[in-house]
């Protein structure tokens, strides 16, 4: 009898690995066909709390009022071919609040972040406002902090993406983007590429197709995005932040190598294969068979969305560093 339970033990776990491999495989290759309009789910962003607070979250919801992780969820869907795919929009262009994807907790809302018990902001780093570009993440990517890549370890978030389009975009939007290229930071000593993309529906959309192109149709624009990563923190008496790669910008195919990899990592995340002390959060109700696969995410919206909490004086302010 003992024989016998290990063996049926041993065959459901084999099931159920190769259930959520099945199903990674079918969502990669029904993905990357998708259309860049059928491509994009229909997410309702759903806030509770007090926004400005630690109070403050944002779930993702699907039109039912099924709750979803923009972690897990939300289908990358890259399409190498038309160099596109889904971002979760974070923060809008011209705003302070540091919103990201909570990796930390099941359904993975929106929420902005903490440190020593204060949310955290962005300084106007003159003559910018805030972030200068929409903000925000790849959902079903990962960069791994247990593997180096370039010398480095990953940061242990989603990819981080820059939305260069004329539109301000709001906190939880999924959007249809285009891969133009990357360029990738040294935070605290871990590699933390930013994605630099533009939406499908954006008017300049068929006019840029790569990095370079920027340089005619957005004069300065990837000059300004390099300085501003290098100094944004200056305003609050930290250091320049250092780049990799002498902070050259990496083109369009070999920016898609970069999110395929993070991709991958991601399904050995979702999958169980990989853990760290500070492994994120892998509820979800997408991959069936994974260890984190749930039918409903157990989090009650009960927590009305209320009127903003004021902005602290001092992240109005305009603040004029010297720089080299």
């Amino acid at each position: 009898m003992s024989y016998f339970f290990k063996l049926m033990k041993y065959q459901t776990s084999t099931k159920s690995t190769a259930l959520a491999r099945l199903s990674l495989t079918a969502q990669h290759l029904h993905l990357s066909r998708c259309s860049s309009t059928s491509a994009t789910p229909d997410i309702i962003p759903i806030n509770q709390g007090t926004k400005f607070t630690p109070d403050y979250t944002n779930y993702a919801t699907t039109p039912n009022g099924k709750i979803v992780s923009y972690f897990h969820d939300i289908a990358l869907n890259l399409n190498k071919e038309t160099r596109e795919a889904n971002m979760v929009v974070e923060i809008p262009r011209w705003t302070n609040a540091k919103f990201e994807i909570n990796t930390k907790t099941p359904g993975n809302p929106i929420v902005q972040d903490i440190k020593k018990g204060q949310v955290r902001f962005v300084k106007n780093l003159f003559p910018h406002h805030g972030y200068i570009h929409n903000y925000g993440a790849f959902p079903q990517t990962w960069e791994d902090p247990t593997t180096k890549h370039h010398g480095l370890f990953g940061d242990n978030d989603p990819l981080d993406v820059c939305e260069i389009g004329s539109k301000i975009l709001s906190t939880g939007d999924v959007k249809r983007v285009k891969i133009l290229g990357s360029i990738a930071l040294i935070d605290d000593g871990e590699l933390d590429w930013k994605v630099i993309v533009i939406n499908v529906h954006d008017p300049l959309f068929k006019e840029v197709n790569d990095i370079n192109d920027l340089d005619e149709k957005c004069p300065g624009l990837l000059d300004t995005t390099r300085q501003w990563f290098r100094d944004y923190k200056l305003a609050d008496g930290k250091p320049q932040n250092d780049f990799a790669f002498n902070g050259e910008y990496k083109n369009a195919n070999e920016t898609i190598d970069i999110i395929e990899q993070c991709h991958k990592s991601w399904q050995q995340l979702i999958n169980g294969e990989t853990k760290t002390d500070k492994t994120p959060d892998i509820t979800n109700t997408t991959v069936k068979g994974s260890p984190g696969f749930t039918d409903t995410i157990s989090v009650s919206l009960n927590n009305p969305s209320r009127a903003n909490a004021a902005i602290p004086v001092d992240v109005e302010a305009n603040y004029f560093i010297k720089t080299s």
